[in-house]
């Protein structure tokens, strides 16, 4: 990869992650909204909450932003490549 290719995806890789945070985030959201017992995730300094509910929300968003960071990426870096024909990687 060339230092002018470089310069032209390192832009584009830093929206594709903000926008991949942010669509993780969101979808977390809704997700929670639909297993948790309630509507809020549950803060790992609060004591009222269990082990369980906090270890497993934070499991559960853990897979998701990776999930949805890796796919954004992926996404981003085969439509760079589509237009430059060249591999960012």
């Amino acid at each position: 990869m060339s230092v002018t290719s470089k310069a032209m995806y390192k832009p584009l890789s830093l929206a594709t992650g903000v926008l991949g945070g942010l669509a993780a985030s969101a979808a977390f959201g809704q997700v929670w909204k639909r297993l948790g017992n309630d509507r809020d995730v549950p803060d790992p300094k609060d004591l009222n909450k269990s082990n369980t509910e906090v270890l497993a929300a934070a499991a559960l968003q853990g897979l998701i932003f990776g999930l949805v960071r890796a796919a954004i990426d992926r996404a981003g870096a085969r439509g760079y490549k589509a237009v430059t024909h060249e591999n960012p990687a």
